[in-house]
């Protein structure tokens, strides 16, 4: 596609779930190659709106183009092969080995996936191949996750989307798991969108954060912008809460 078009548009999106309006009027393009943090506080619409986009939640008004085609007019087999999506709640199947979940997307759509190509994208979330025959419950929370990249990755997706992909795992692992995140999407030219509550995370992974309120988009900065103050006052409270940590770090440090 032209690089000048935006590979993801929302167009006066609005969202309604009875009286209550999770979304907005949201407008607001993707840049191809971008890795874009969407943040705000829990009930801002974040998730909603992501959801919109792979068709897990039809808007109430207005609509989402990807690649210039209406989302909602795309056969959802093919729209997801295009899409891949990290849950929240990692959502693997219980029941099924590893392999089989990561192959559960190129299956729906009618093809196998490889054995050799599940160990390649096993490989690329830094898990030994070997893994595929495991079950889920054998995994720890951080392995899980990590299938769980692979799975969204198994159809050679334009476009990555998570859902507070990070939010139930340890501090470490999280880090971790965040940069190779970040590693693959320069790797394998993707764009992405990432859902999250936690500002340092976007601050640190994304090019671009964008900030939600009440269903509406009050922010679009880069992280330096918000660093130095941009996006109003409801970024500079998120912004606030790991800058004050940190100085309270650099305090107990000075102390030491």
């Amino acid at each position: 596609m032209d690089a000048a078009k935006p590979l993801l548009r929302f167009e006066r999106v609005t969202c309604r779930f009875g009286e209550v309006t999770a979304v907005d009027g949201v407008t607001c393009d993707i840049a191809q190659g971008s890795f874009v943090a969407l943040v705000g506080a829990s009930g801002s619409g974040k998730s909603t709106l992501l959801k919109t986009v792979n068709t897990l939640v039809h808007p109430s008004e207005g609509r989402v183009r990807f690649g210039g085609e209406d989302v909602a007019a795309l056969p959802p087999a093919k729209l997801r092969r295009r899409v891949g999506y990290v849950f929240q709640g990692i959502g693997l199947f219980p029941h099924f080995s590893v392999a089989e979940n990561i192959a559960i997307g190129p299956r729906l759509a009618g093809e196998k996936l490889p054995p050799e190509r599940v160990a390649e994208l096993l490989t690329l979330v830094e898990l030994d191949p070997a893994f595929a025959k495991r079950m889920p419950d054998e995994l720890s929370g951080g392995q899980r996750q990590r299938v769980g990249v692979a799975r969204a990755l198994a159809g050679g997706p334009e476009l990555l989307i998570m859902d507070e992909p990070f939010g139930a795992l340890d501090p470490v692992t999280r880090d971790a798991l965040g940069r190779k995140v970040r590693e693959l999407h320069e790797r394998l030219g993707l764009t992405t969108v990432m859902v999250t509550h936690d500002m340092a995370e976007a601050l640190l992974l994304a090019d671009r954060v964008l900030v939600m309120d009440a269903g509406s988009i009050v922010t679009d900065e880069t992280p330096r912008a918000l660093l130095a103050g941009a996006g109003g006052a409801v970024a500079q409270r998120l912004v606030s809460v790991p800058r004050e940590q940190a100085e309270k770090l650099a305090v107990l440090e000075s102390r030491a």
